[in-house]
């Protein structure tokens, strides 16, 4: 079946909800992929920050194999022991005393705003239900998500929202201004991912911790882009110098399998009970043994290899031509171009570079164990086609 079979499959029983790029990728090893018809490509999207360790991980495989030749999946009635183990992995490398599993980053923000709202009512009963996020934020698409989500762009069509949630300026001034005698939690990522690869500044994160600190108002750090290594630490809000109580993660936490978790601290460890949340798929055990294999390799040295690798790339793409601009954090990069991103991003694509887009700049999120010799070819791409 040619390619433009395919795509005339797609575009007829595929509902048209995404803006598909003209590649038709069929395998990969690390951050090589390749095309039906052969060509190879340089990923330096990772399926949007989700194979940690590229394509095809061996080490990952077997874990996968391995759990796939035992029980593809259990119902979350009975006890597995790669969601235990997980958990208790997660739990050890972060401090946080409880993890409910889930399939994906929406969901596990899903189960936080539940959280947040169980645990003010259970302390101060109905009302206290309101929850502040951040201008141009990102939570997901569900319902209760997308209305988490700070960018009007995305609240046509879908109305009534939920209610219960307001919009602060990414300052502490603007939070404590949103905030009421009904606040319950403040949710917000310290890189906002897509909206535009733009980190908070460190002062202003600690000061909306303290403010939270002060009135029993949840921190909940949505990490599902900046976790697992992304951003050069396990967790982004390690380089921020704070504490949350609730963490949320998802993507490249088991480097290609549907697997979201939510972190709970000492505050809301015993939040939810029995029957207050649940998930048929979620904390699957082959995902989960995917996910163990990821965390295990995520250690020091890697870290430093992450931050190094993102020293680099910083350095060397802020001397391309018309770049206007490098922000980001670790392997999580913005570049705003004078040319317009997609535009750029198509270019790249034909050239043998995927990179990715987040508003008006070029998005890149290259695996962790991208080479040397990788991206300098993606440098000198983006220097082709941006000069």
């Amino acid at each position: 079946m040619s390619f433009e079979e395919i795509k005339q499959k797609d575009q007829t029983y595929i509902a048209g909800t995404y803006s598909r790029f003209p590649a038709l990728l069929d395998k990969g090893e690390g951050a090589t992929l390749y095309g039906e018809d052969g060509k190879k490509y340089v990923d330096f999207g990772s399926g949007i920050a989700v194979n940690s360790f590229g394509a095809c991980d061996e080490a990952w495989k077997q874990a996968v194999i391995g759990q796939l030749n035992k029980l593809q999946h259990a119902s979350n009635l009975y006890y597995t022991r790669p969601q235990a183990e997980l958990a208790a992995m997660l739990c050890s490398r972060t401090g946080a005393r409880k993890v409910f599993f889930s399939n994906s980053g929406a969901e596990a923000n899903e189960c936080a705003i539940k959280a947040a709202r169980k645990y003010s009512f259970d302390r101060y009963g109905e009302g206290r239900y309101h929850i502040v996020t951040l201008k141009n934020s990102f939570h997901g698409r569900t319902m209760a998500t997308l209305s988490a989500t700070g960018q009007e762009a995305m609240h046509h069509y879908f109305m009534p929202f939920l209610e219960g949630f307001s919009y602060a300026e990414p300052t502490a001034a603007g939070v404590t201004a949103c905030c009421t005698q009904k606040t319950c939690a403040v949710l917000m990522e310290l890189v906002q991912g897509e909206g535009g690869v733009r980190p908070l500044d460190k002062a202003e994160v600690q000061a909306i911790e303290t403010f939270c600190k002060q009135r029993d108002i949840l921190l909940m750090i949505d990490e599902v882009q900046t976790g697992n290594g992304r951003t050069g630490t396990l967790y982004a809000y390690e380089q921020f110098g704070i504490r949350p109580d609730v963490v949320t993660t998802a993507k490249g936490l088991a480097g290609g399998l549907p697997l979201g978790a939510t972190l709970f601290f000492e505050k809301t460890e015993h939040t939810l009970g029995a029957g207050d949340h649940g998930s048929t798929f979620g904390g699957n055990p082959v995902a989960c043994a995917g996910a163990c294999s990821i965390l295990s390799r995520i250690d020091k040295d890697l870290l430093l290899e992450v931050q190094g690798k993102s020293a680099y790339l910083f350095t060397h793409l802020s001397r391309l031509p018309h770049v206007l601009s490098v922000t980001g954090l670790g392997l999580m990069i913005g570049l705003e171009t004078e040319k317009p991103a997609r535009a750029v991003a198509e270019a790249c694509l034909e050239k043998g570079l995927i990179v990715l887009t987040a508003k008006n700049k070029v998005r890149l999120l290259p695996p962790l164990c991208i080479r040397k010799d990788e991206m300098d070819f993606a440098l000198k791409i983006l220097n082709e086609v941006l000069a």
